[in-house]
Order: C-alpha cells, then structure tokens, then sequence
C-alpha cells in the first residue's frame, strides 16, 4: 500500500460551541499519558525477573499480548476484531493511526485518523475494513464499559486522551493554559472513541487559563499542550 496522505486535523474537527466554530488543533507536546496523572498514580511495574527465573513473577502487563503492533495496517474482521483498543506512552508527533473504509490507501478512504501525543483510545468499527498504525506503541484492547479503579483528579495537559470514569474522574478542572506562552492548547470532551465530528462534544483552544466540566456521562476528555489539570469542584 502507497504512504496514505493525512487529512488536515484542523478541516475533520471544526464543530460548533457556544461561542460558536472553534477549530480543533492538534498540538505537538512532550511524552505524556495517564501514567502521568498525579492524584493517587499506580506505582511503576516492578522490574522484571532476572534471567532464568520465574516467568510467572513478571508483572501481568508484561504477559499480556498486543492486540495490534504499533506499525502495521490490519484488515478488519480478519487480522484485528471491531472494539476498543489503546495506546500510551506515544512522544513527539510520530504516532499516526487511521480508520478506513478500503484499502485503496487513498485520501478519500479514510473514516477518521489522529497524531498522536500520550495516549489515545480508537474503536474500530465493523463496517471498517482496514486500521493503520505508524509509529504508535502497541494497542491494547479495552472495555469501553469497564470503570477504573481510581480516577484521577490531577493529570498532565499534554496526557492524550483519557477515559472518564477510568483515567480521571468527572468534575469541573483548571488549567494555566497553554504549557508554552504563545503556543498551542487543546481540549475536548467526547462521547466516544470514534474520532468522528459527531462525537465531539466541546472542545476548545484556550489562549489562557482554561477551565471546563467533564461530564459523569461524558466517555473521554483529549488534552494536548496545556498546563496540568487540577479538578476545583
């Protein structure tokens, strides 16, 4: 397949707010994920046994499996089962995925796509045919229904996206704003991994201090470039 020219983020994410059309930037940002939220962070994985000795006192989540390899495009149905999946611990603006309808690797093909910085959820659908990966850690999958054991109140603004419920908990939460004066901040809560126009719920480019509510029902808040968010209420 011939290298698939990505669509300009800005023209797939223009939705309307209350202060009308706000266009939704990507921002590039340092390597950050919910492993970085600060509010009762898990501990990191022990390190692994040395060699020769029991497999079984390696962390789980060294055993577990990639669902998908984080280079590579998969045929739906075939190599990779609709469903949620994720990916963390993505630095710079490397990490590339893509959604699409054939695997033509033409431009008009693509369902939805993201760069990504930190981490990010994607569902693939069942009336996908193809998901692309370039320079992505590898994906996991995830049960979009399953809630988390302790949400954080405090995350990194440059985290990627996060689950509600899961990740960080709802609540009203504040930023500084953009994590470099005269740079680039952006939030946005959706109600799913999709990545569609329509599953936007707000989203907003802050030039300052930002707050904004993320909803008990809401499925994911995106934050990329900003200062660190502090739940206030």
């Amino acid at each position: 397949m011939s290298h698939t020219p990505r669509k300009s983020w800005i023209a797939r994410h223009k939705v309307l707010t209350g202060c009308g059309a706000v266009l939704a930037l990507v921002a590039v940002g340092a390597c950050t994920g919910p492993d970085d939220a600060k509010d009762g962070a898990a501990p990191k994985a022990a390190a692994t046994a040395s060699k020769g000795g029991d497999p079984a006192s390696k962390p789980a989540e060294e055993k577990k499996k990639a669902a998908i390899r984080g280079n590579g495009t998969v045929e739906v149905g075939k190599d990779v089962q609709p469903g949620t999946y994720r990916t963390t611990g993505n630095g710079g603006a490397g990490c590339y995925w893509e959604r699409a309808k054939d695997s033509s690797g033409e431009t008009d093909s693509i369902i939805a796509n993201d760069n990504v910085v930190g981490a990010s959820y994607v569902t693939i659908e069942a009336g996908d045919k193809v998901f692309k990966s370039t320079d992505c850690k590898d994906w996991e999958a995830v049960d979009p229904k399953a809630a988390g054991g302790s949400p954080k109140t405090e995350f990194s603004g440059k985290a990627g996206m996060l689950k509600v419920g899961t990740d960080i908990a709802p609540g009203t939460y504040k930023s500084a704003g953009p994590a470099e004066e005269g740079g680039g901040c952006y939030w946005e809560r959706a109600k799913d991994a999709t990545h569609g126009i329509d599953a936007i719920i707000a989203n907003e480019n802050p030039t300052g201090p930002a707050v904004v509510t993320i909803g008990a029902e809401d499925g994911y808040f995106k934050t990329n470039d900003c200062g660190d968010w502090k739940k206030s209420g």
